[in-house]
């Protein structure tokens, strides 16, 4: 069988990268990979490609805007090109590709898409589901078209989400389904058997990029959507909260099962088994936490520098200490 040449475009961390060329080293992935092109120098999926031998470029993030200008596309371009690249694979690639990569590689850009499509079109779908309380998401391999998140579908595989999993968590979990599933669709594309599948525009969702004003918390929610909500917006832009004009960043939470009386955000207990606040129904507990400036603690040693007491509220809005 022809091993198909790819060409990676990437960016963030780059979990996707890692287990793509996890999966060709392993030798289930037939194919090699010649480049990875990103944004991020050093820190993230560019240092992965060095760790596997492929060839890395950087492009300065300036150049890269949601929506790429022509020369930048062309620059693209000549890079892939000059590779011998056959498969251009988007692995977190978060811009809207154009023209110049269309017309260059027609029917040859595919996108490993961390959601099940047409749901959570977008920039943050495995961030939307957790905070949603999805009990399940997946991962869709499509052709790319002018319009985001919008091309044809080659395949689907779905994925649980785990009541305390994390958005980071999942994201990893995802990169390995995906580099998994990539095995079967570029086999099927090398040998021509590719079959494809138009998304049902009528159930499309969009999953909206996150702000970090995304991360104040609501206490009239349940126990358990704030705790999704906790889950959902680690690693970025974390959950955080008020108390007495103090903001403090919440890590890690667990709803406790059972009420208790008091307003919403009043702390009732405090202590090595986390801090116990009311919500709009039920109780959560704070696991972890961090006061701004500091490093995120357990909450047995949290406690020991910013103590809580009970009747202490957690508020939506920085309250100066001593006001109503």
């Amino acid at each position: 069988m022809h091993r198909i040449v790819l060409g990676i475009l990437g960016s963030g961390k780059g979990s996707n990268c890692r287990a793509i060329l996890e999966q060709i080293r392993a030798g289930k992935l037939k194919a090699e990979c010649r480049v990875v092109i990103s944004d991020v120098e050093e820190a993230g999926i560019l240092a992965i490609a060095r760790d596997f031998q492929v060839p890395a470029v950087f492009l300065s993030p300036g150049k890269f805007r949601t929506k790429l200008e022509p020369e930048v596309e062309e620059e693209l371009v000549r890079l892939l090109r000059a590779a011998g690249v056959e498969l251009v694979v988007l692995a977190g690639f978060m811009r809207v590709l154009k023209t110049p990569m269309l017309e260059a590689f027609p029917r040859r850009i595919i996108n490993l898409h961390p959601s099940l499509l047409p749901k959570y079109r977008g920039a943050a779908p495995v961030h939307r589901a957790v905070i949603a309380g999805d009990a399940e998401t997946g991962v869709t391999i499509m052709r790319i078209a002018p319009r985001m998140d919008a091309g044809d579908t080659f395949a689907q595989r779905t994925h649980p989400i785990g009541a305390h999993e994390t958005s980071e968590e999942l994201e990893d979990a995802l990169a390995v389904v995906g580099a998994r599933l990539l095995v079967e669709v570029a086999d099927s594309i090398a040998d021509g058997t590719a079959h494809e599948e138009p998304q049902d525009e009528r159930l499309a969702t969009h999953a909206a990029r996150l702000t970090k004003e995304d991360g104040l918390l609501d206490w009239s929610l349940s126990a358990t959507r704030i705790h999704d909500r906790v889950r959902g917006l680690f690693p970025w832009p974390h959950a955080y909260s008020y108390v007495e004009g103090r903001r403090i960043i919440i890590w890690r939470t667990r709803p406790l099962g059972h009420a208790a009386a008091g307003p919403p955000g009043t702390v009732v207990n405090a202590g090595a088994d986390g801090v116990s606040v009311t919500t709009g129904d039920g109780v959560l507990a704070l696991l972890e936490l961090q006061a701004e400036g500091g490093r995120a603690l357990p909450a047995a040693d949290f406690l020991r520098g910013h103590p809580l007491p009970p009747g202490v509220r957690f508020d939506s809005q920085p309250r100066e200490s001593g006001q109503g």
